[in-house]
């Protein structure tokens, strides 16, 4: 094999192919990845979850359970012993009463696009299905 010239010239190139391959880009669990259309794996890929929100509410019924249980007896108590604001607690303890299906969709990866944890953590309704519609799932059912 010959080693190619530093001139430029189309003569001294070796001929190519271009080949043009129609990707995705997606973004998977804080890294980004090549989704190949009718590819067996892009479907085998489970949904991409919002660690974030996951480890709020998993905070937010844990520490729900450490009041119900008695572990601590109030809000400054628990977050004393976290070592946490207590509006943090409050505001993430307020997780637990979500709907249902809201949290097994933010476990499966399948919320809203726009839904983030920063309106997760402002007031919402307490009714599950003012809840869905709040957070902008589609239909109302929970």
């Amino acid at each position: 094999m010959t080693q190619p010239s530093s001139n430029h010239s189309s003569r001294h190139l070796p001929s190519s192919t271009r080949v043009s391959i129609p990707v995705k880009w997606k973004r998977y669990g804080g890294r980004k990845i090549i989704i190949v259309p009718d590819s067996p794996s892009a479907a085998a890929l489970p949904a991409p979850r919002d660690e974030s929100m996951v480890k709020a509410i998993a905070r937010g019924f844990r520490w729900r359970q450490l009041i119900d249980d008695g572990t601590h007896a109030t809000i400054d108590d628990l977050a004393a012993a976290e070592n946490i604001n207590a509006s943090y607690v409050s505001r993430l303890l307020r997780l637990s009463l979500l709907a249902p299906s809201i949290v097994t969709a933010v476990l499966d990866g399948t919320q809203p696009p726009l839904l983030q944890l920063q309106h997760l953590l402002k007031p919402f309704p307490s009714n599950w299905e003012e809840q869905r519609r709040h957070f902008g799932f589609d239909g109302a059912s929970a």
